[in-house]
């Protein structure tokens, strides 16, 4: 059964060149792509045109597929279920992430002390703990801080 869906999932992949080749030119920034219809959305970015817009609140995005998971904001669907938890996410790279919490899994070292992480995002906010200046100043109590990751 396993490979009826490995066969199923192959046909609906569209055909690419296999010769390596990258005829799709973006003439704005000069990188190529395989396919055209890579180069078309690359294309959104280079040009900043955002023609993908929430009719909820007017929010626009360059790719159906950013808007996609914005609508979710909205509507709260949450599709991704964790198989060990089951945790939901709005969003697939979520979860991925999420799937590291229960493997123990930690990909992102630090680079100078060591210690690794889950999640790049979190990584990042360690990182502020070696910086020795306190950049970030609220002058509502008075403290600052290395990062400007503020919990209200």
């Amino acid at each position: 059964m396993r490979n009826y869906y490995l066969i199923m999932n192959d046909l609906r992949k569209p055909n690419k060149p296999d010769s390596g080749k990258k005829p799709y030119h973006c003439d704005i920034c000069g990188k190529s792509f395989t396919e055209e219809r890579v180069l078309t959305k690359h294309k959104c970015i280079d040009t900043g045109e955002k023609p993908h817009h929430c009719d909820v609140c007017g929010k626009s995005f360059s790719q159906s597929g950013s808007l996609t998971i914005h609508i979710r904001t909205h509507t709260g669907e949450k599709p991704y279920h964790c198989n060990t938890c089951n945790k939901s996410f709005s969003r697939c790279g979520d979860l991925f992430a999420h799937k590291r919490t229960h493997s123990g899994e930690n990909p992102y070292p630090c680079d100078v002390c060591g210690k690794s992480f889950s999640q790049n995002g979190t990584l990042t906010s360690h990182k502020c703990t070696h910086m020795g200046e306190k950049l970030y100043h609220l002058d509502i109590c008075g403290k600052s801080f290395s990062c400007n990751k503020i919990v209200i």
